[in-house]
């Protein structure tokens, strides 16, 4: 299967998060990138996420690139979303309190994607994650493991 790679620079301002966004949704709604809206929308969010921290926490610009299926017709296959930046620090990935308004990020790439990772590159790092469209989502994923061991099973009445 042939895999289309595009890539986007963004510059160090918080504003280029939305043109990341945007520019995402055009490369991924595009003829042939079998992405269907639902999967666009998940992508969106993490590459509005990952841009963010990229942005945000190192104040230099960043390289967005996303790897997706190109062949067309075909059901999509493993899409990756990595931003590489100028800062050796390696993420945290944080639980922010209810009250904190960031520090979620990486939370939500966890729980959206089906692998994330990070490796260095050059002077800075490579922060990357990767859906797999026709994985389990986590909740089906959980049912199929646990249902097994409590078909049967009937809770009282009145709970």
């Amino acid at each position: 299967m042939q895999v289309l790679q595009v890539q986007l620079e963004v510059g160090a301002d918080p504003a280029e998060v939305g043109r990341a966004r945007r520019w995402a949704r055009s490369r991924l709604t595009g003829p042939g990138t079998g992405v269907d809206d639902a999967l666009a929308d998940t992508l969106i969010l993490i590459v509005s996420e990952l841009v963010t921290n990229a942005v945000v926490h190192t104040g230099s610009p960043a390289v967005l690139r996303i790897q997706l299926p190109a062949a067309p017709g075909c059901p999509p296959g493993t899409v990756r979303v990595e931003v590489a930046d100028a800062s050796a620090h390696p993420p945290l990935q944080r639980h922010a309190d209810r009250e904190e308004t960031n520090g979620r990020g990486l939370e939500l790439v966890d729980g959206l994607a089906d692998r994330w990772g990070w490796q260095p590159e050059g002077e800075g790092k490579r922060i990357w994650c990767e859906i797999d469209p026709h994985a389990p989502a986590p909740a089906a994923a959980y049912e199929a493991a646990v249902a097994p061991e409590i078909q049967g099973f009937a809770l009282p009445q009145g709970l």
